[in-house]
C-alpha cells in the first residue's frame, strides 16, 4: 500500500489549504482513512478520520475549521483546512486504517504516507 500526500505549503493566518492523499495497493473504499500531524518537538496527534461509508470525526482543536472527505472513485482522501492558525503548523500525514472503521488512535492505522509540510505564518 502506498499513500502519497500533497498540497502543503506556506500560508498566512486565516488562509486555506486542501491536502490530498492518493492511495494505491488495496481496495480503497473498504478502509477508513485518517489525517494526523506532528509539530516540531511534539507528539503526533490525530486530526481527522473518515470511515469507509463517510462517517467523520475531527479533533476538537480543528473542529469547525477542518473537513475530511474522500473520493472513492479517485482513491483519494482530502483535508480541507480553513481559517488556518500558526498552531496548525506541522507535518501532516495521511494514514490508512486497518479496517473500515477507526478511531483517533494511531494504532488503528497500518500504512502511512510520507507527510506534507504545512506552515502558517502570523
Amino acid at each position: 500500500v502506498q499513500l502519497q500526500a500533497s498540497g502543503g505549503g506556506l500560508v498566512q493566518t486565516g488562509d486555506s489549504l486542501r491536502l490530498s492523499c492518493a492511495a494505491s495497493g488495496r481496495t480503497f473504499s473498504r478502509y477508513a482513512m485518517g489525517w494526523f500531524r506532528q509539530a516540531p518537538e511534539k507528539e503526533r496527534e490525530f486530526v481527522a478520520r473518515i470511515t469507509w461509508n463517510g462517517d467523520t470525526a475531527t479533533a476538537e482543536s480543528v473542529k469547525g475549521r477542518f473537513t475530511i472527505s474522500r473520493d472513492n472513485a479517485k482513491n483519494t482522501v482530502y483535508l480541507q483546512m480553513n481559517s488556518l492558525k500558526p498552531e496548525d503548523t506541522a507535518v501532516y500525514y495521511c494514514a490508512s486504517g486497518k479496517t473500515a472503521w477507526t478511531t483517533s488512535r494511531s494504532n488503528d492505522y497500518d500504512y502511512w504516507g510520507q507527510g506534507t509540510q504545512v506552515t502558517v505564518s502570523s
